[in-house]
């Protein structure tokens, strides 16, 4: 026996021409007959034109007391399950990792530092940077400019909370990436204007 699947074919193009016809010829149904489904045979098994069918209002979040719809925040003994179930997935994917790669050390930790470089290289790539010479930079100014901001935000979020050494970081990079802004976009606004085309 071959283990090719057969196919059977089904013209259904005859079906679709004897309703076609037959609603062409048909008058408008009065509004009672809308509500009460046709008693002739089902034709196909295709999708079928509900009538009538009542609207579903979308459920929405019970706002809690003070008006807020968010959910309650998890209690104290889930946040620390969940903590641990994420640290012990985290500690096994390291382990499938260094079994790859049998010369890479342990990752270092993740700290401050880590979310100001990444936020700081974010936005010098979406402003262009790291383009390989001869390629077109791809310039994203609307997303460097939220990610700059996001960097704004963290600095007034965390004053007073960070080492002098994690302060400094924050400010450099803070004006680096606006520096590099405000560069990018005068050249774009300081541009001239095309010229006019040229009529024939």
């Amino acid at each position: 026996m071959s283990d090719t699947p057969k196919f059977e074919v089904i013209d259904r193009r005859k079906r679709k021409l004897e309703e076609e016809a037959g609603e062409a010829s048909a008058a408008a149904p009065a509004p009672a007959a809308i509500a009460e489904p046709e008693s002739r045979p089902e034709v196909s098994s295709g999708p079928r034109l509900v009538v009538n069918e009542p609207v579903r209002e979308p459920i929405e979040a019970d706002p809690q007391p003070d008006g807020d719809p968010l959910p309650e925040a998890p209690t104290a003994e889930e946040s620390r399950q969940q903590q641990s179930a994420y640290e012990a997935s985290a500690e096994r994917l390291e382990d499938l990792v260094r079994a790859q790669n049998p010369g890479a050390g342990p990752q270092p930790p993740i700290a401050f530092d880590s979310l100001v470089q990444q936020l700081y290289l974010s936005s010098m790539i979406q402003m262009g940077a790291g383009t390989q010479e001869g390629q077109r930079p791809r310039v994203d100014i609307l997303g460097a400019r939220q990610t700059i901001d996001l960097l704004g935000i963290l600095a007034e979020k965390t004053k007073g909370n960070l080492t002098a050494q994690e302060d400094r970081m924050l400010q450099t990079v803070l004006f680096e990436t606006r520096m590099a802004f405000l560069e990018l976009t005068n050249m774009i606004t300081l541009q001239p204007p095309p010229p006019p085309p040229v009529k024939k």
